[in-house]
């Protein structure tokens, strides 16, 4: 399978502060499920990763690209281990680097490892106004109101992303459809304020595997 990003990717512009911000929201989901064990799916320059295990998580790394340095080099698509082998598997903006011929494909594997929980994001490019107040002891509100589109943008392929939500043939509906035909129900979804163009979904796993 054709390697997306090329590693100084992760290191250059890469880590901004709305980064940064969905750093704290994938590691904050993590360690609310206190997993005994943890899969992460697709390393990016490791940060998540190192702060788990700083925190003394069990923390395994997959990735693809064998220059990231994961501790196991494998397709999401085919993962190495057994039925039910992690408490948590974690997959951040990984999937829209494949065609989405193999997103169901994917997320059914990284269902089959997992035990129960599941958590993914997935760029979310539907458009928003993002409204922050801040009242003196009152305190601050913050809400994401979405925009409808009167045409749906299409999506070309940029190096990087294969599609997105939002696009044109790629609606938070259909992604959702293929979500629970992999048999896993969705127990949380949302775009973090600070970084609204990456779409959480907290997932539990329906199936059970014999």
């Amino acid at each position: 399978m054709r390697l997306g990003v090329n590693p100084n990717h992760y290191y250059e512009t890469y880590d901004t502060l709305e980064r940064f911000s969905s750093y704290w929201y994938q590691i904050k989901e993590i360690i609310s499920n206190n997993p005994r064990n943890i899969l992460e799916i697709g390393i990016g320059n490791g940060f998540v990763s190192k702060y788990l295990k700083n925190r003394g998580l069990d923390v395994l790394t997959s990735d693809i690209d064998k220059r990231l340095n994961p501790v196991i080099v494998n397709s999401v698509c085919k993962i190495p281990f057994s039925d039910e082998t992690f408490d948590l598997v974690a997959c951040y903006e990984v999937l829209e680097h494949l065609p989405f011929k193999y997103f169901k494909t994917a997320i059914s594997e990284i269902s089959r490892v997992s035990r129960s929980r599941l958590l993914l994001s997935l760029p979310d490019e539907n458009r928003i106004y993002r409204i922050y107040i801040q009242i003196p002891k009152l305190g601050v509100f913050k809400k994401i109101i979405p925009i409808p589109r009167l045409r749906k943008i299409a999506h070309h392929f940029d190096g990087q992303h294969y599609w997105e939500i939002g696009k044109s043939g790629y609606s938070l509906k259909t992604i959702v459809k293929n979500i629970n035909e992999a048999g896993l129900k969705i127990i949380r979804s949302f775009r973090p304020f600070e970084k609204p163009n990456h779409r959480f979904f907290v997932l539990k796993k329906e199936t059970v595997y014999l």
